[in-house]
């Protein structure tokens, strides 16, 4: 896929939480957040045995197609690869960007973990990172232990690297405005998401945030 067609960069980015499976219950919060206007969605589970992780994966995949979203893997690029979804994102750890840029098909992305680190984003854009991801922003039930990182690294990121940035840390649909207005494409959301008692109409408050700001990004 070209860089032209490749769809733009921007909007929710729904992450899986802890615990997932492909029981019914548990997709079906997934396929709302979907419907509400999840652009992406990764899926994130460290846990499970690979069996399941393989099965719980197929079936996300399915929905992204059905919805028009992406469905990238946490940390997991041989899974990707098996179920052939659209990309992986990579934290400190977990694997090398550039192996895992010539291991995809052409199209597929590949999103890296700054925290508060502006050189690794730098080197992660001049690899051929499709995103770099920073947080986090706010205080974090998930990550608690994550640094802060400061929403200059949004604006920072625009004017010098050229590639999307995604925000991730105790974002909820109350304080999203200031990140959008500071530069980021991309929200990702765990909690905020899944915990909502109406998760399709949470992820469309999100989408409203993004039209609301109304920025013409390239």
């Amino acid at each position: 896929m070209t860089e032209a067609l490749r769809p733009r960069l921007r909007g929710l980015y729904a992450i899986t939480p802890d615990g997932l499976t492909d029981e019914k219950s548990q997709l079906v919060r997934v396929e709302a957040a979907l419907r509400g206007g999840a652009t992406l969605l990764q899926y994130r589970d460290k846990k499970a045995p690979a069996d399941r992780r393989a099965a719980t994966a197929r079936a996300l995949h399915g929905l992204c197609r059905r919805y028009g979203a992406r469905l990238l893997i946490n940390d997991d690029l041989v899974l990707a690869l098996a179920i052939e979804a659209d990309g992986v994102h990579l934290g400190v750890t977990d694997g090398n960007l550039l192996a895992a840029r010539q291991a995809l098909p052409p199209g597929c992305l590949v999103g890296v973990s700054c925290y508060a680190d502006f050189a690794r984003a730098r080197a992660a854009a001049a690899a051929g990172a499709d995103y770099v991801a920073f947080g986090a922003v706010y205080p974090s039930l998930t990550k608690p232990l994550a640094p802060p990182a400061p929403l200059s690294l949004f604006s920072l990121c625009r004017a010098e690297l050229g590639v999307p940035s995604c925000a991730i840390g105790g974002i909820t649909a109350d304080n999203a405005a200031p990140l959008l207005a500071a530069g980021a494409d991309l929200l990702a959301v765990i909690s905020d998401l899944f915990d909502a008692p109406d998760v399709a109409a949470r992820a469309a408050a999100y989408q409203l945030r993004f039209k609301e700001e109304n920025r013409d990004v390239p």
